[in-house]
């Protein structure tokens, strides 16, 4: 009797499909985003990425690698209507801006429920850590969740013990010390520095008690990956953290884009193109690292008094710079007219200052061989591209975690030089940063150009295939291709 061979062969399982929820600042979306597409490119996952209609475009720059769902803004009364992101946000709202993104959380769960059944199916959510309302999202759905550090592994602890631990000050003392006995070498730092999310804190109060519940839900998370560099934060990867919830901590930084790409739209439409940036920069190929790069980020403005500072300094010592200043920074009457006047009438060699007006291509200016040193706020997204680009820099903080940002890379890393320590709140005299730029630019602080420089290769050698940062995210791949294998129980 004849047997009639049949197929047997299962249609293969489609790959666990990831739904990625960025947070709406710049400093949050653009490396989450970065590690999206590094994940995708490493096959074997699929991702939605969540946006709304302002922050959509962000996504155009990573290409066809990752899926999008662009849902409305969430609307909160607490929140002004018509605003989706922090960018140019008052610092007074980003505790409420934290709360209205969570209204995001009931269509998420319609969308995700709508697609259980079938090969679309939520495996598992990697979320940014403003958005601890997915952790209760992912129970829900029956999934794990992951949080997302875009900042220092130091920085993300201090921030969620905080909430945690709940210290106060003595006598309403702005210098009054606080305590992190928790982390290693027990850290402590005045009042004054600590994030504003934390210092506005009022018991009762709507966004306040979101904010705090936000942080706590992170600490139910099944893992953070964290936008670090190993190098520059051993001493916190090297145990399981309470104020992390003693959670695995992956350290897959930096997340900056190599020369390659320094070029990219990944942080959105800048005003001054790469290619015109670095014209002006190679004026002084034959004086490398003569230029000072100056930024304070997307959503720090600068107050007049520290502008005031800044500008007189420049002046007085006549360094090269470029100045990205954003599109509502209060400088000084006169100044931008001066420095154009002083590049109209000088010789080409002579051009020795610029001032960008708005979002500058930073990782082209930085990678640049002219620019030398780096004046900027500290928040983590610059520190990483320094690093990564070998830039030492001049550390002037000014709120959020950019006070343990420039502890760790002025104390601990060597990588840093602190031109003030006194935040919004404190400018510094002219002369006092003048004398930090002439030092500098002076050679005076050789050893730090050549810490950063170590800094770079170690962001070389971490990224590249084999190293460590690498490894972290092989194993991330392989944990979400587990979380995708079958439904959670």
């Amino acid at each position: 009797m004849a047997t009639v061979a049949t197929d047997r062969t299962a249609a293969p399982e489609p790959a666990p499909h990831i739904l990625v929820v960025p947070y709406p600042a710049q400093g949050h979306t653009i490396p989450l985003l970065d590690l999206a597409t590094i994940l995708a490119s490493r096959s074997g996952v699929r991702l939605t990425v969540v946006a709304t209609p302002a922050t959509a475009p962000l996504l155009a720059a990573h290409g066809d690698a990752v899926g999008e769902l662009v849902l409305p803004f969430p609307s909160h009364p607490a929140f002004p209507a018509g605003v989706e992101s922090a960018k140019g946000l008052s610092p007074a709202l980003f505790g409420a801006l934290i709360v209205a993104y969570a209204g995001l959380r009931a269509p998420l769960g319609d969308w995700a429920r709508e697609r259980s059944g079938g090969p679309d199916r939520v495996a598992a959510i990697l979320s940014d850590f403003f958005c601890g309302w997915t952790q209760p999202l992912a129970a829900e759905l029956g999934v794990s969740r992951i949080a997302f550090s875009p900042s220092a592994v130091y920085g993300t602890a201090v921030l969620h013990s905080l909430f945690r631990r709940m210290p106060q000050r003595e006598d309403g003392d702005d210098e009054s010390p606080i305590g992190f006995p928790d982390l290693p070498g027990a850290p402590a730092y005045p009042w004054r520095q600590l994030t504003l999310l934390y210092r506005t804190y009022r018991d009762g109060d709507e966004v306040s008690e979101g904010v705090r519940r936000n942080f706590l839900w992170n600490l139910e998370a099944s893992s953070f990956v964290s936008n670090t560099l190993r190098w520059l934060e051993e001493r916190y990867l090297a145990a399981p953290l309470a104020d992390l919830g003693f959670r695995r901590v992956r350290a897959i930084g930096p997340l900056a884009p190599d020369a390659a790409d320094a070029a990219s739209g990944r942080g959105g439409e800048t005003a001054v193109s790469a290619a015109d940036l670095c014209a002006w920069l190679d004026r002084f190929a034959d004086d490398d690292g003569s230029v000072v790069y100056i930024s304070f980020g997307s959503m720090a403005v600068l107050q007049p008094p520290h502008a005031a500072a800044l500008a007189a300094a420049l002046e007085r010592t006549g360094v090269p710079f470029v100045w990205a200043v954003g599109t509502a920074a209060p400088l000084p009457e006169g100044f931008e007219e001066r420095v154009a006047a002083a590049a109209a009438t000088a010789g080409r060699r002579r051009r020795k200052g610029r001032v960008v007006r708005g979002w500058a291509p930073q990782v082209a200016a930085l990678r640049h061989r002219a620019v030398g040193w780096f004046v900027t706020h500290c928040g983590w997204n610059s520190v990483l591209e320094a690093s990564a680009a070998g830039v030492p820099m001049l550390a002037w903080p000014m709120t959020a975690d950019q006070f343990v940002n420039a502890r760790l890379l002025v104390e601990e890393a060597g990588a840093a030089v602190s031109v003030s320590w006194g935040g919004i709140q404190a400018a510094p005299e002219a002369e006092e940063v003048a004398r930090v730029l002439e030092a500098a630019a002076g050679g005076q602080c050789a050893h730090v150009a050549a810490r950063a420089k170590e800094l770079a290769e170690e962001a070389a050698a971490t990224v590249s295939d084999g190293g460590a940062s690498r490894q972290e995210l092989d194993e991330l791949v392989r944990e979400l291709r587990e979380l995708g294998s079958e439904p959670k129980e």
